[in-house]
């Protein structure tokens, strides 16, 4: 009687972990399929082309001379006085980037003063073909002022968009001068796989949310189950000795 006691909450337990470890993965199986599917994607694409780093043009050092600093009264002039100044010599020249309290920046030329800041497209064009590598021809220049997945950096900025197998796109901050982003056909398959891993499907970057820790909590208890069917599936018997 034991041994059917025994064996009865054994059977129980096999059924109850069975069914736990079967309906779950059904429910969740087809997002497990996708955190796999494209956890395999970002271990095997190397993040530097993501980011295009490949497409970064080298440009030779250069040097500040005193003339470059002459002018910082004018960086310093107006309304309101910035909480930093940078200066960088580019290879458009020497620049001075003041940057506000309020996040804006403002871009001066260093050597004359004059405010260049908000730049035209023209000038953002400039500024991203010294920066990529590239020969191809402009497909579009466009002023974003509004955040969106493809872009979350300093706003307003220029678009220049390049007719090109990849679809590059490089992202010109309008106050700042600098390339805050670049965003190729490579980076937007990224972009939209991560959003399925992380399950944030709108802005592409939240994963702290309800959704995911449900699914997260549901395939954790279907592992477990999972490891509690080992026994009942595989037994390990020892072989006879021999007579």
């Amino acid at each position: 009687m034991l041994a059917r006691f025994y064996g009865g909450n054994i059977v129980r337990i096999s059924w109850l972990a069975s069914f736990v470890h079967k309906w779950l993965a059904l429910i969740i199986g087809v997002q497990i399929f996708i955190w796999i599917a494209t956890g395999l994607f970002f271990t095997v694409v190397p993040i530097e082309q993501v980011r295009s780093e490949h497409r970064i043009r080298e440009a030779a050092p250069l040097h500040l001379s005193v003339a470059d600093l002459a002018t910082f009264s004018s960086a310093l002039a107006g309304a309101e006085a910035p909480i930093r100044l940078t200066v960088e010599n580019r290879p458009e020249g020497a620049r001075i980037v003041a940057d506000y309290a309020d996040g804006s920046a403002a871009l001066f030329d260093a050597r004359t003063g004059a405010k260049l800041s908000p730049l035209d497209a023209e000038s953002a064009l400039t500024i991203a073909r010294s920066r990529i590598i590239t020969e191809a021809p402009v497909a579009s220049s466009e002023l974003i002022t509004t955040a969106s997945p493809e872009y979350r950096g300093a706003l307003p900025a220029w678009r220049i968009a390049f007719d090109e197998p990849s679809k590059l796109a490089v992202y010109v901050g309008a106050n700042n001068g600098q390339v805050t982003a670049r965003r190729s056909e490579l980076w937007r398959v990224y972009d939209f796989l991560w959003a399925l891993h992380i399950m944030d499907y709108r802005d592409h970057e939240n994963f702290n949310h309800a959704p995911i820790i449900i699914v997260s909590i549901l395939a954790f208890l279907s592992t477990i189950a999972g490891i509690a069917l080992i026994p009942y599936r595989f037994r390990w018997r020892r072989k006879k000795p021999a007579a």
